[in-house]
């Protein structure tokens, strides 16, 4: 008995303290990501979750553009999008199980205040860059809301009007003046006028430096979420 209650005391003698334990770093918060939908196969929109029928869109965009929708919010299986198909801007709804949607993401975000006249660009909660934009006029305001980037277009092609870029968004302008035969898609785009950068006075589209939508362009991918405030 003595033996063994030597050998145990000995080893015991030769266990070191254990410090006490530091309290561990916080880790860092997860950057937000925004979930998007490329759409590989034709899939139904929904006004609501097992809702009547809105739209049924393809894989590419009228303008030609690889379709990726924005997810705006969720009730189960269902996913809340953003699409330029639906007429008054309204949002609709797709089933996030269905084999026509690769799902991907992104960190980057839009957000426009109407009443500042500005734009920033987010990765995350971080603003990269901050941008002086023209809004709609009066009787043309720009519509706000949740939406998306739907296609980057070179602005040339379409006008000189148009500066070096145009990134097509899902809004769509309810509000055309008389007159106006340019379709009701809203875009944040360059302008060959200057001066109207920072004013009211578009048909309700968003005006920017070319040196901005070419940062822009260079960066921000199909389906990035933009929202549009007063």
């Amino acid at each position: 008995m003595t033996t063994s209650f030597g050998i145990l005391f000995a080893a015991l003698a030769l266990l070191k303290p254990v410090p006490h334990a530091t309290a561990a770093k916080a880790a860092p918060a997860a950057m937000p990501r925004h979930l998007l939908l490329r759409v590989v196969t034709s899939v139904p929109v929904l006004e609501r979750p097992r809702g009547t029928l809105l739209a049924r869109v393809g894989t590419t965009t009228a303008f030609g553009s690889a379709r990726v929708l924005s997810v705006l919010g969720r009730s189960g299986r269902w996913l809340q999008v953003a699409t330029g198909d639906v007429a008054g801007n309204r949002n609709g709804w797709v089933d996030g199980s269905d084999t026509g949607l690769a799902r991907r993401s992104t960190e980057l975000s839009i957000v426009v205040s109407l009443r500042r006249r500005q734009l920033e660009l987010l990765r995350g909660r971080r603003v990269v860059r901050t941008v002086r934009v023209g809004i709609g006029a009066p009787g043309s305001p720009t519509p706000v809301g949740q939406f998306a980037v739907t296609d980057k277009l070179h602005g040339p092609s379409y006008s000189q009007a148009y500066g070096c870029c145009i990134l097509a968004l899902s809004a769509q302008q309810t509000h055309l003046p008389s007159g106006w035969h340019g379709g009701n898609r809203i875009a944040i785009h360059g302008t060959n006028v200057p001066s109207t950068i920072g004013e009211a006075v578009s048909t309700g589209c968003l005006h920017a430096a070319d040196a901005d939508l070419r940062y822009l362009f260079a960066r921000v991918p199909l389906g990035t979420p933009v929202t549009i405030g007063a």
